[in-house]
């Protein structure tokens, strides 16, 4: 990464009012990210109050039952939030506040990075909110009610497509009203410089912990590294750490929804093109006019045209790959693992599971294949039964 680009990926196209705002953000992530107290205080938070480092699971029954490569997965499901996010987000609000800012707003689909948000905002004594597509805080109504009862302003974006993508687009409206006291902490590697980066750097924690736990239980590095992705921060945090290690092959579930052959899907490497939005230059799902096409994924939050620029980098120089990933098989993986494992993972993770069950047969049984399990499934279970047909009582 040079200035900003990954490859061909990348860069800063925003409006001149939030140039400003950038500017002062990378300054001083630059300065911060190399500060022992700030670094001290994080890792702190991290180990005391978000629970890590998270397990590295055996998955035995689900080895035994699959048959072929030995599955371990990566439980960011165990997090306090119950994701993956916390990371992220804890380093962002603690930069926020050393920066001097009072407030922070936060864009969300399936809820896990708005309620991550809320939580840290809430320990740190800091105003919050957050935008939620209007469908998607009906898919997740669990979420936006946890999010309130950590005393964040919720607001229902009815724009668009009603999903996260509009989130994104309404969150960057509001920043730009209120640059002075507001930083806006953005949930995936995604978006202008220095957001990518950023995220990417507090999610590389994933990585970092899979390589010192799995030398510690095998002796080794594994041979496949898999993780959903929308807009990607969970698989860049799984695989920033195994870049310069070719014998890790790196894999990205994207949500194919009803089919790729389809309109309903979110499978952006599969059917995207080249094209800028949301500050960045990356692949998005756009119509044959060039505009940001309409995307579907039963997850909330994979629901989302685009993908990071350093995924799509990753892509072009064929060092990750991207496989896309269907409802219906995602809904199959999230059945097979609460049953055999007793794990209720999150629909994201699922379509990384679903993967990893299609490949581990393959493969004989001196293989390793480590699944991130981004999310714990909770918030997806009435959207679940619903997508199945049954009825709950509340």
């Amino acid at each position: 990464m040079t200035n900003g680009r990954y490859g061909k990926h990348g860069g800063q196209y925003i409006p001149e009012i939030l140039m400003n705002a950038i500017i002062e953000l990378e300054e001083s992530y630059n300065y911060y990210k190399n500060d022992y107290s700030f670094n001290n205080e994080l890792n702190s938070l991290l180990r005391e109050y978000a629970g890590r480092p998270s397990l590295l699971y055996y998955a035995k029954k689900m080895t035994e039952d699959l048959g072929g490569a030995k599955i371990y997965l990566k439980r960011e499901d165990l997090n306090h939030t119950g994701s993956h996010k916390i990371n992220n987000v804890l380093g962002q609000v603690l930069l926020a506040k050393k920066m001097g800012k009072k407030r922070v707003i936060a864009e969300t689909g399936a809820g896990q990075h708005g309620v991550a948000t809320a939580t840290a905002a809430a320990l740190m004594g800091m105003e919050c909110e957050i935008f939620m597509g209007l469908e998607d805080t009906k898919r997740q109504a669990l979420n936006v009610f946890r999010m309130e009862l950590l005393g964040a302003k919720v607001h229902a974006v009815a724009s668009g497509t009603q999903t996260l993508k509009d989130a994104v687009n309404e969150t960057m409206r509001e920043w730009a009203t209120r640059v002075g006291d507001t930083h806006y902490v953005l949930g995936s590697v995604m978006g202008p410089h220095p957001f990518p980066m950023i995220v990417r750097d507090f999610q590389s924690i994933i990585g970092k912990e899979v390589r010192e736990q799995i030398i510690d239980k095998e002796g080794r590095l594994p041979d496949i590294a898999i993780a959903c992705v929308g807009g990607g921060s969970n698989a860049m945090g799984l695989f920033y750490d195994f870049i310069n290690d070719p014998s890790v092959e790196l894999i990205g579930c994207e949500a194919a929804g009803k089919g790729i052959d389809t309109e309903y899907h979110a499978a952006t490497i599969a059917k995207g093109q080249l094209g800028i939005f949301h500050g960045m230059k990356s692949y998005f799902c756009q119509d044959e006019n060039g505009q940001i096409a309409p995307v579907y994924s039963i997850s909330a939050g994979l629901d989302y045209p685009g993908i990071g620029p350093e995924h799509a980098h990753l892509n072009d120089i064929k060092r990750a790959k991207y496989v896309p990933i269907t409802d219906a098989q995602a809904i199959n993986a999230f059945e097979y693992l609460s049953k055999v494992e007793g794990i209720i993972p999150a629909i994201e993770s699922s379509h990384a599971v679903a993967h990893a069950m299609e490949l581990a047969p393959k493969l004989s049984s001196d293989k390793i294949i480590v699944i991130c399990l981004s999310g714990r499934g909770d918030k997806d279970v009435a959207a679940i039964a619903k997508y199945m047909g049954v009825e709950i009582n509340e």
